[in-house]
């Protein structure tokens, strides 16, 4: 019988154990077994850290629109508290004005308009006075323009109503009368 060159020449037929297909199979089964349950474990961790992230973000989100609420509701609660003494000061002035001389009146409203303008200082409003200053239409809202023997032209010369703002930001412009040029 002609040899097989395919065959090592130390090849023993006996020793060597063909495998049944079964018993391939059963060993690639029992792999992919374990390979497909540390899958799923994986997945279910993954899974498990997807729902904590999303219920965090749900709960950071319910806990921002809270203190949003909450500051929209109390926000005014500082300004307030410091309004509360303008508002006795002017209680008492009224109370004494039935008793008291005129120039004792004028002095209290004097008080009571610094009282008022310490608070709402202190809670950023300015006034803007622009008096002597070129017209600005930002800040400044010209209600008449005037001529004026030595006032350079679009100058304000009277303020009619003081303007404010609120941290920088406007909340009512000067009313004014501008200097017309000749």
């Amino acid at each position: 019988m002609a040899e097989d060159s395919r065959v090592p020449a130390d090849h023993d037929p006996e020793r060597t154990a063909v495998l049944p297909e079964e018993t391939l199979e059963a060993g690639a089964s029992a792999d992919r077994r374990l390979a497909i349950a540390e899958a799923e474990a994986r997945a279910e961790e993954q899974r498990n850290l997807y729902l904590r992230a999303v219920a965090e973000l749900d709960n950071f989100r319910k806990r921002s629109q809270r203190d949003v609420e909450q500051a929209h509701k109390y926000g005014l609660e500082r300004f307030a508290q410091d309004l509360l003494g303008v508002v006795d000061s002017l209680e008492a002035g009224i109370a004494s004005a039935e008793t008291s001389s005129d120039r004792s009146l004028i002095d209290g409203q004097q008080a009571t308009l610094k009282l008022l303008l310490s608070a709402i200082q202190k809670h950023g409003i300015r006034a803007v006075e622009p008096a002597g200053e070129r017209f600005n239409p930002e800040l400044h809202e010209a209600i008449a323009m005037q001529e004026a023997a030595g006032a350079e032209p679009d100058t304000v010369l009277k303020v009619v109503q003081k303007g404010y703002q609120l941290n920088g930001r406007l909340l009512r412009p000067a009313r004014v009368i501008v200097a017309r040029g000749p």
